[in-house]
């Protein structure tokens, strides 16, 4: 899943316990490598880091997933479907944001996760700090929910990342099969959010 699956899996402020600890720990896991790297964070933003090595390993070894990531492969991906996959399904996330979420809409969701993660940025690893400035100025949590946000998510991907210039394709992969996906996406959502409630 990606930032904005992440972020919503991470809890309520109402709530969750040391919830802005494990939002924090869950965007900085993205930049988060090894047990060393983990331990030198306080326990609370480990369990976040934790939380977002839980749902990656939940979601790539889901079998509606993976359903999702060899329908892609077929369409032309390769290697990089699990990255389409993943991109895709925050854009149905944040298109159906008030079925999944129905207590706040996207927008004010969007704007409380960027200002907690700016208030703190300065625990976040380097690059995502640099990421952060350029996601909240862009918005990019609410910019998800249209196509042209999908669009230009795996356009950026296909630019910054090297070998990865078929990204460049993946939002019209997936939107030419777009109602295989939503029917994945509704089937495996709810077993996410069961395993995420399962882990503690």
């Amino acid at each position: 899943m990606n930032f904005l699956a992440h972020l919503l899996l991470s809890g309520s402020p109402a709530a969750t316990p040391d919830y802005e600890d494990l939002v924090v720990g869950n965007f900085a896991a993205e930049a988060v490598r090894g047990r060393t790297a983990l331990e030198a964070y306080p326990a609370t933003v480990q369990r976040g880091i934790r939380l977002h090595r839980f749902i990656d390993s939940f979601t790539d070894a889901h079998p509606v997933v993976r359903r999702t990531t060899a329908r892609l492969r077929t369409a032309g991906l390769g290697k990089w479907a699990g990255v389409v996959s993943d991109v895709g399904f925050d854009h149905l996330l944040a298109r159906d944001f008030a079925q999944y979420h129905p207590s706040e809409p996207l927008p004010q969701f969007a704007q409380r996760q960027y200002q907690l993660l700016h208030q703190r940025r300065h625990e976040l690893p380097e690059r995502l700090q640099h990421m952060l400035h350029y996601m909240r100025q862009h918005d990019w949590l609410t910019g998800y929910a249209h196509p042209e946000g999908l669009h230009r998510a795996l356009l950026g991907l296909s630019r910054r990342v090297p070998a990865a210039a078929v990204l460049a394709t993946g939002a019209a992969a997936f939107l030419a099969e777009l109602p295989a996906y939503e029917a994945d996406f509704a089937e495996f959502w709810p077993e996410l959010r069961a395993g995420v409630e399962g882990m503690w």
